[in-house]
């Protein structure tokens, strides 16, 4: 089996292998499930359902094993703040762990920095994180504000492997949290799917990215049941034995068109 917790980075926070994403429409009791099963990197971002939101309001007696990242898409430093603050009143959480800045493929304005700052400062937010497509801005951030970052990986865009996970620091790193670990279902059935290879559920793409050192959390995007219990078969599995990851490596190899 994997590890139970990672601690994230230097925030300090212990968190389960696995996070879970509002975005895809996970019910409500399959939310509560995936809790029971360990997971508590809860992300309430990109779509802030309602079927998520009475999850959350319903597990708030377990509010400080929880870690609640709320993500924020604005450019500009002047609407983040009430876009956090409405997320909290429909919660009804009076803070968040994590403040998520969406997208950001650029470096962050100041202006920008400095509003979350005085978000953290008025205790709505512990943590600050960034979420970014350009891989190289990660080690140029490392000694910013920034205490998370979400990245893509999976065994078809291994990136991260050349220009995020080296150049880490040993101490005092950020955390790191993945996402699209199935490369938007790719891995699941694609055209160009090696015939001779077995085709990977989700399940393997899950073990794939948590076999990875410097991935703290992989990010699941469920729509049911079914996918919470094939996130959780990857933690009761454990790491993908050497055989194995070369297997995910070349089918994703093949889908890449490397």
């Amino acid at each position: 089996m994997f590890e139970t917790e990672r601690i994230l980075g230097r925030t300090g926070l212990r968190a389960g292998r696995l996070g879970i994403s509002a975005s895809y429409g996970v019910p409500t009791e399959a939310v509560e499930h995936a809790v029971a099963g360990g997971v508590n990197y809860l992300y309430w971002g990109s779509r802030r359902t309602e079927a998520f939101a009475r999850a959350l309001r319903n597990l708030a007696p377990q509010r400080d094993r929880l870690i609640l990242v709320i993500q924020s898409y604005s450019p500009f430093g002047s609407l983040i703040g009430p876009s956090l603050e409405r997320a909290l009143r429909a919660l009804r959480f009076d803070h968040a762990d994590i403040l998520l800045l969406g997208m950001w493929n650029r470096p962050v304005p100041e202006r920008v920095v400095d509003a979350c700052r005085r978000l953290r400062a008025r205790g709505l937010v512990r943590f600050l994180a960034l979420s970014t497509h350009q891989r190289p801005l990660v080690p140029r951030m490392i000694a910013s504000d920034f205490d998370l970052f979400h990245l893509r990986y999976n065994a078809v865009h291994r990136g991260a492997e050349r220009d995020v996970f080296p150049h880490l620091p040993r101490g005092n790193r950020p955390g790191i949290v993945s996402f699209t670990a199935t490369s938007w279902r790719q891995l699941l059935h694609h055209r160009r799917m090696p015939p001779d290879e077995r085709v990977p559920t989700a399940t393997d793409a899950y073990r794939f990215v948590l076999s990875e050192p410097a991935v703290d959390v992989c990010l699941t995007g469920p729509g049911s049941m079914a996918h919470v219990e094939q996130a959780l078969e990857a933690l009761r599995r454990g790491p993908m034995a050497p055989e194995e990851l070369d297997w995910m490596r070349r089918v994703g190899a093949a889908i890449y068109g490397r």
